[in-house]
């Protein structure tokens, strides 16, 4: 332990991957995944009223009992995906069943849709227009198909993924944000059905259903949203893909579009297509130039794509979740690639987040900070923030390391 380590953990590597590099930087994630488990469970455990508490302190202290129905889907999943690659650990195991009994008794509207925000209890606070509920619920429904073999859970999983879709995707069924004078699309629900199909595709095995789903939303991702004429990833477009120049058109959001460009890499790496990883390290290239923040470090919530004033006032915090996606992403990339800027570009963020957003006493990294890198809000949990886009990208980053390690 060292004064410049206070936590004693392992320091990351600098730029390009040797193989002792590599181990070192899976080591690294290994430990903080580690210290990330230890955090949320079991104090997120509800022994009482069934599912995941996850609106926490800094200390870990419960600030609030309510439940987000995303919080329930993604915490189980998570659970699971650790029980299922990293360790048989049967806590996580029935962790994570506690965490789909409670959506399956308390979640569920009358009309088959699922809430998005609950009572301690299971009473139902609010319901959203959109369905991301039931997507994370269907790839938490998946994985427990996987590893126990339950046809009720891979036969949920598929119904609730009929639903997404559909919501999603067939006019008529989602309640309309706007009027029909400037009618848009959005890049998050191609992403959101892209990632799910892949989930569902890698736990139950593939289909045409899910196949067809997937080949639509790279489609449409790449020819709609994708404008390298301007090297730029929109977030909403006209139904046609033209750019609509008015405030709403122009925010981009960074960090989403480089979640989208790993999704994007992901697909090309399982079809084994160059076209695909070329495309989505396109995607990453261009979104990491414009998010970026050159003075301070770690990426900008939102930009204006013409470099106009942007309407949000939050739009040059730092969010935990971007970069969660875009240590994944930038790592993905080098594995692919093999091209030292994207290993460059991961360590140096890796350490802008290890300096600004883990908190080296208590664990987990806090979600929200200012634009020069200092804490917003120490919270640890809320609706939005719960056991999922940090444990994930861990995961995900020691994943990467230990099969690029294999490979060298």
């Amino acid at each position: 332990m060292t004064a410049d380590n206070p936590a004693g953990r392992p320091q990351v590597p600098t730029f390009d991957f040797s193989k002792i590099e590599l181990a070192r930087l899976r080591d690294y994630y290994t430990n903080e995944l580690n210290r990330c488990i230890r955090f949320w469970f079991p104090r997120s455990i509800d022994q009482e009223f069934g599912g995941f508490l996850h609106f926490f302190d800094r200390s870990g202290q419960l600030i609030d009992s309510d439940k987000s129905v995303w919080a329930q889907g993604r915490m189980s999943w998570m659970l699971l995906a650790l029980y299922q690659t990293r360790e048989q650990n049967e806590d996580w195991l029935n962790w994570a069943e506690n965490g789909l009994n409670f959506i399956q008794r308390h979640c569920i509207d009358s009309d088959g849709r699922l809430f998005f925000h609950m009572t301690r209890e299971g009473a139902p606070l609010r319901k959203r227009r959109y369905a991301y509920s039931e997507s994370f619920a269907a790839i938490a429904y998946a994985r427990h198909a996987a590893i126990t073999g339950s046809s009720q859970s891979a036969e949920r999983a598929i119904e609730l993924f009929r639903q997404f879709t559909s919501i999603n995707f067939e006019a008529g069924r989602m309640e309309p944000k706007y009027t029909s004078i400037r009618p848009s699309i959005g890049l998050a629900p191609r992403m959101i059905t892209l990632v799910t199909g892949q989930e569902l595709r890698r736990q139950l095995g593939n289909s045409e259903l899910i196949q067809s789903w997937i080949d639509r939303c790279v489609g449409e991702i790449l020819d709609l949203f994708v404008h390298p004429e301007h090297a730029c990833v929109f977030e909403t477009v006209s139904p046609d893909g033209q750019i609509i120049d008015h405030v709403d058109g122009r925010t981009l959001n960074p960090g989403h579009a480089i979640e989208g460009a790993w999704f994007i890499m992901q697909e090309g790496k399982e079809q084994n297509s160059d076209e695909l990883i070329t495309q989505g390290c396109q995607m990453l290239d261009w979104m990491w130039k414009r998010g970026l923040d050159d003075q301070h470090g770690g990426l900008f919530y939102f930009r204006d794509a013409f470099g106009k004033p942007v309407q949000e006032y939050w739009h040059d915090m730092k969010f935990w979740w971007p970069h969660n996606e875009a240590l994944i992403a930038t790592l993905l990339a080098w594995q692919l690639t093999k091209d030292s800027k994207y290993a460059q570009w991961h360590c140096e963020l890796l350490e802008w987040c290890q300096t600004h957003f883990a908190d080296s006493h208590h664990g987990e990294w806090y979600g929200y900070l200012h634009r020069d890198g200092s804490v917003a809000n120490d919270s640890k949990g809320n609706l939005w923030k719960s056991f999922f886009h940090l444990p994930r990208a861990l995961w995900i980053c020691e994943s990467l390391c230990e099969e690029s390690l294999e490979c060298l």
